[in-house]
């Protein structure tokens, strides 16, 4: 009669079956919105006569699906739109000729799809498409590559921190303390390389800074005040979440609405999604449309660290009951 596997076989084999289970969870996970990049209700402005304008949504509306239309009166009113991140950009129907307002700094790859996606459409009636970029990408960053590249780097610092915070032992409001420093300082160092150094962020100094702490904050946080709660898993449920969706998902390389659904929208409500977001909105929009962004990671932040001082209590509360009952427990009857 053949034995029962040992520990050691069993363990084997949720090994060799778990590693190939996650390589191909991670696979789907950054592979499949890669290849289903695409826009998808992308927030689009026309502007002009409304029977020319009609004409253009006509034409628009044949790109099934792609674009979400925003009617405005004039140039003025579409330009608005664009700098407040309402649309991506705007089709103005002039009288000289179609016109297409972008911003760049919002997405070099949206600027670009709509770029062709509209001269594909004026060529059909031998008109040529000129371009304004509206709010530019900055010149030292001109494909977004380099504020795409940090939204991994400012995750993985928040999980070190939160990983290292739980590791060594530190709880309640210790533990928040280091956190809050330690993402801080993150915060200070990521400004001082994007923007003194490298030049690819721009605006307020101490805003840009400020999202960088808060977005290391979010993912520190969350790894210490799950640990809190859970034990060392807490630490691997995170990390895992934030790197096998949250980078992924986030929409740094091109925007939300170009992810295949529900990637984009769960990729704005995980830290990684929501700083690029932040990022953009601060760098280069003067905040515009950076309220939504700012309470999601304030919110991953604030629970996280909650969950520390929550963490923290019940084991001070377990451990200062367990004397009371032993007391109780050995107490003579009678």
């Amino acid at each position: 009669m053949p034995t029962a596997p040992t520990g050691n076989a069993r363990r084997m084999i949720a090994v060799t079956v778990l590693v190939p289970v996650i390589a191909a969870l991670a696979l789907w996970a950054f592979a499949w919105p890669a290849a289903r990049t695409a826009p998808r209700d992308l927030p689009l402005g026309v502007a002009g006569p409304a029977a020319a304008a009609a004409q253009v949504e006509k034409q628009l509306a044949q790109h099934e699906g792609a674009f979400e239309i925003h009617r405005y009166k004039d140039e003025a009113a579409a330009r608005d739109a664009v700098e407040d991140r309402t649309v991506y950009g705007a089709v103005l129907v002039t009288a000289d000729g179609p016109r297409l307002l972008t911003a760049s700094a919002a997405s070099p790859v949206v600027a670009q799809l709509l770029q062709q996606a509209v001269a594909e459409q004026a060529a059909v009636v031998g008109a040529q498409v000129r371009t304004v970029d509206v709010v530019a990408a900055p010149a030292a960053d001109p494909r977004g590559a380099a504020l795409n590249a940090s939204v991994l780097p400012l995750a993985l610092a928040g999980m070190a921190a939160g990983a290292v915070v739980t590791f060594s032992g530190l709880r309640g409001t210790r533990a928040v303390l280091v956190l809050v420093c330690a993402s801080a300082l993150v915060g200070v160092a990521a400004a001082g390389v994007a923007d003194s150094w490298l030049g690819v962020i721009t605006g307020d100094w101490w805003a840009q800074a400020g999202v960088f702490g808060l977005a290391a904050l979010a993912v520190s946080g969350a790894v210490a005040g799950l640990a809190a709660l859970l034990g060392t898993p807490g630490v691997g449920i995170v990390a895992g979440v934030v790197m096998l969706f949250g980078n992924p998902w986030s929409g740094a390389a091109s925007a939300p609405q170009m992810l295949p659904e529900p990637a984009g929208t769960i990729g704005q409500w995980l830290p990684p999604g929501a700083s690029a977001t932040l990022t953009r909105s601060v760098a280069y929009f003067d905040g515009a449309a950076a309220t939504g962004p700012a309470l999601t990671l304030a919110w991953w932040a604030a629970l996280g660290l909650g969950a520390v001082l929550l963490g923290s209590a019940l084991k001070d509360r377990k451990r200062n009951a367990e004397p009371r009952v032993t007391e109780r427990e050995l107490a003579p009857v009678g």
